[in-house]
């Protein structure tokens, strides 16, 4: 399987760090996020990828080059514009193969199995299948009882995306979102009629009528969204403990 790394991000809330290099080469453990992403998908048998680049983008494609030249490694190019999560999908389209492929944001670390994402997405023919966990949040995808998705909801505001009319929240489960998810191509088309810049949660939420678009919940993942300067000590200790426990294997 192909996975499309999101790398193209601005990373304003890791400033200052951000004020001289791109979000995805910010160090943790002395390795930049984007190797270790990449460096994890490789262990699931991905050796080919698609890199979005935007801030500071040519020093991601000199680290790609130097680091990186035993993988398959294209490059979506935004330079000239930074076009949200699903702008970037529909931009990378001619790039991304006529199989179903992996997007991981490059700012998450996790022990999230790839292996059984994948499967549960073959195996349930989905258009769309995103990791999701039973994780504290303000915002969270709804889901029926098959896991498939319905809605959105910020709870914090009271306000409710979905397709559906008169649906009733409260028969419905709610779950974070990982940042990692199954894209099928059978999606390419739909794309057709948005705008080059757009968020690849509202096209799932536009599309769950029409799609099979599911969450796959894995019942012991450990994320962490290395977004703030505060939540990089944890990285770096999450990525020192995953490595004592690689080692001890």
């Amino acid at each position: 399987m192909k996975a499309f790394v999101f790398a193209a991000g601005l990373g304003t809330r890791l400033k200052p760090l951000t004020d001289t290099m791109p979000k995805a080469l910010v160090p943790i453990q002395e390795k930049p996020l984007l190797g270790h992403v990449m460096e994890k998908l490789q262990r699931y048998g991905i050796n080919d990828f698609v890199v979005n680049i935007h801030h500071f983008g040519e020093q991601i494609i000199d680290y790609l080059k130097l680091n990186w030249s035993d993988a398959q490694v294209t490059i979506s190019d935004e330079r000239a514009a930074l076009l949200e999560t699903g702008g970037a999908v529909k931009k990378a389209i001619p790039l991304l193969g006529t199989e179903s492929f992996l997007i991981h944001n490059v700012d998450i670390l996790s022990n999230a199995n790839i292996a059984q994402l994948t499967t549960e997405h073959t195996h349930k023919k989905a258009a769309a299948t995103l990791l999701v966990s039973n994780r504290k949040s303000s915002r969270y995808l709804l889901f029926d009882k098959d896991m498939r998705l319905k809605a959105w909801t910020n709870t914090q505001t009271g306000e409710v995306n979905s397709p559906y009319q008169n649906i009733d929240i409260s028969t419905l489960k709610p779950y974070a979102f990982g940042g990692i998810h199954c894209f099928s191509p059978v999606l390419f088309d739909e794309m057709s009629t948005y705008p080059d810049k757009f968020s690849i949660i509202d096209f799932y939420l536009d599309q769950c009528l029409k799609y099979p678009i599911y969450g796959w919940e894995q019942v012991d993942l450990r994320l962490l969204d290395v977004g703030k300067i505060n939540s990089l000590e944890l990285a770096n200790m999450y990525v020192a403990q995953s490595q004592e426990i690689q080692d001890s294997i």
